[in-house]
């Protein structure tokens, strides 16, 4: 006598078990199709599991509370028209046929098999379900395959030739997708961003540039905030580290390798300011615009485009209002200073025109908590919003 065993289904989320939470059914029970089962949980969701045909209970299996295997044997009917029987090692002779009169009329077309889920879905979406194929047993359409059905029907049609032109990614473009897509990939990043009133720095800045200008190399803001950096991370540093994924390590330097991005007609490359807490803030304006000039024509050496242990991107005018940059794997903190505007501040109860900045940052939440890196930020802002102790060595 032919007996149905109903499997744990794959649920769809690249789970391996699941929770067996409670039954709907006993032994003995005549079930309908799409009648629940069981309810079923992972770590996700709960799940109603419904009879994907209509039979007899012969045996369930597991108990509530207990962990089942995808792939399981869950529950064993007997179907429709069949006395149930206890599974045996021999198969027992089968019964003589019964002679039936045939049917008056010509029998309706066999109703698809599928769950009430599946069934509100496609008449939701107006699909008929006699178009959608089924992968599940004796054809039932499991939520999966409607999906997929649905995600054919609505696939746009492909563009004609001429349309569009194809490039591959390789050389330098190949390393920038294949860093971008680690860094995205492996670091749960959060982001912080902060204003900051860089007008005192600003006057500050013109001053110096008016006084050395023919002297001394020009001063950007970039030299400014890497000089706040190097002077606050020693007290956090777990912000001037980086994780090395496998091994499971944070390494924290006490030298401060500043990576600046800088963009090329080739791609994004980052340049390293090597020991940028031994230089002076002329110092540090100088070996930028050298390193950014030697990434920009291609004469960068290979020991000056790695080794950073945090770094600085910024667009300058571009900046935007506020951004959230990747963070370079494998460093653990990105700063990115956004566009400086000019807007209404209200100070000591007057409204004044202000320079402002955001200043937008990303942290790999496995290290830096949100707490410190707001405190970090923070420290920053007030040296960048008080020239004179900035620039007090």
């Amino acid at each position: 006598m032919a007996n149905y065993v109903f499997k744990l289904p794959d649920i769809g989320e690249g789970i391996a078990e699941a929770e067996l939470v409670q039954w709907y059914v006993k032994p003995g029970d005549a079930v309908a199709e799409d009648q629940p089962l069981a309810d079923v949980m992972t770590d996700k969701a709960t799940v109603e599991l419904t009879s994907p045909v209509s039979g007899t209970v012969v045996a369930i299996h597991g108990e509530e509370g207990q962990l089942r295997q995808i792939g399981s044997a869950l529950v064993e009917f007997a179907l429709e028209g069949e006395a149930p029987a206890e599974p045996a090692e021999e198969a027992a002779p089968a019964p003589a046929p019964v002679e039936t009169p045939p049917p008056t009329q010509a029998p309706a077309a066999q109703r698809p098999k599928a769950s009430p889920l599946v069934r509100r879905l496609a008449k939701q979406a107006g699909v008929q379900l006699e178009d959608v194929k089924g992968s599940g047993p004796y054809g039932r359409i499991r939520r999966p395959d409607f999906e997929a059905h649905l995600a054919a029907a609505q696939k746009p049609a492909a563009p004609a030739a001429g349309e569009f032109t194809e490039t591959k990614l390789v050389g330098l473009r190949r390393k920038i997708a294949e860093k971008m897509e680690i860094s995205a990939r492996r670091i749960p990043h959060f982001a912080y961003v902060e204003e900051v009133d860089l007008t005192a720095l600003e006057a500050a800045r013109a001053q110096l540039n008016a006084r050395y200008g023919n002297e001394r190399p020009k001063l950007t803001l970039l030299p400014f905030f890497i000089q706040a950096l190097v002077r606050v991370l020693p007290q956090y540093p777990q912000i001037n580290a980086t994780y090395d994924d496998d091994a499971g390590v944070v390494r924290r330097y006490t030298p401060v390798h500043a990576g600046i991005a800088t963009q090329t007609d080739n791609g994004l490359i980052v340049p390293v300011v090597r020991n940028a807490q031994s230089l002076g803030l002329w110092d540090l304006a100088a070996e930028i615009a050298r390193l950014a000039a030697a990434a920009r024509d291609g004469t960068a050496k290979r020991d000056e485009l790695s080794g950073s242990t945090i770094t600085i991107t910024s667009l300058g005018t571009l900046g935007g209002i506020a951004t959230t940059p990747v963070i370079n794997h494998p460093e653990v903190a990105i700063i990115g200073p956004n566009r400086l505007v000019e807007r209404p501040v209200v100070r000591n109860g007057s409204i004044e025109i202000r320079k402002m900045m955001n200043v937008s940052s990303s942290f790999d939440h496995r290290v830096v908590d949100g707490y410190d890196a707001a405190r970090f930020i923070g420290e920053v802002k007030a040296l960048l919003e008080s020239p004179t102790l900035l620039l007090a060595r």
